[in-house]
């Protein structure tokens, strides 16, 4: 040992044949042994065990608003198709009544258009009809003058007493 102190290194102090490394060692079986008996392990697995459950807890309660969103999804998705499949209902029939509207208009104009010719075929022919007539009475009037004319140029006052006297002769 003198050749250690006089190497410069001191001699390390014990107690009870323990140096202070060895100390340590025997204060922490202390404490880990007083840990053991007062259940230090029962109550940190209590703990965890709690956590766990709580943990579990929450993803039983996770899946089951998971089922609930993909159940709501499914019925939007659903709905939305039943949607898409109404409107396309609905616009497949208003293109029919728009076609059967445009087809009655143009039936309704056809037969406005062939009545509206056959009641200017039926003026057109009363306007001839009258303007015939209207040409007969001139003409016929026209004729009445020219024989009034005639006769009395062609036939004397001697004419007409003859003519007079077969008449009455006939009669």
């Amino acid at each position: 040992m003198l050749d250690l102190l006089a190497a410069g290194e001191a001699a390390e102090p014990t107690a009870f044949g323990l140096n202070a490394g060895g100390w340590v060692a025997v204060a922490m079986i202390v404490v880990i042994l007083i840990m053991l008996w007062a259940g230090v392990p029962r109550i940190i697995g209590g703990i965890l065990d709690s956590r766990i459950e709580g943990i579990r807890k929450q993803l039983d309660e996770a899946k089951s608003l998971r089922a609930e969103a993909e159940k709501l999804r499914d019925e939007y998705a659903r709905k939305a198709r039943e949607a898409d499949q109404e409107a396309a209902a609905l616009r497949a029939q208003a293109e029919r009544q728009a076609e059967e509207i445009v087809e009655k208009a143009k039936a309704d104009a056809d037969a406005l258009i062939e009545r509206h010719k056959a009641s200017a075929a039926g003026k057109i022919a009363s306007a001839e009809r009258a303007a015939v007539e209207e040409l007969r009475a001139k003409v016929a009037t026209a004729a009445a003058d020219a024989a009034r004319e005639l006769i009395a140029q062609k036939h004397g006052e001697a004419a007409d007493r003859k003519l007079a006297d077969q008449i009455i002769g006939g009669i």
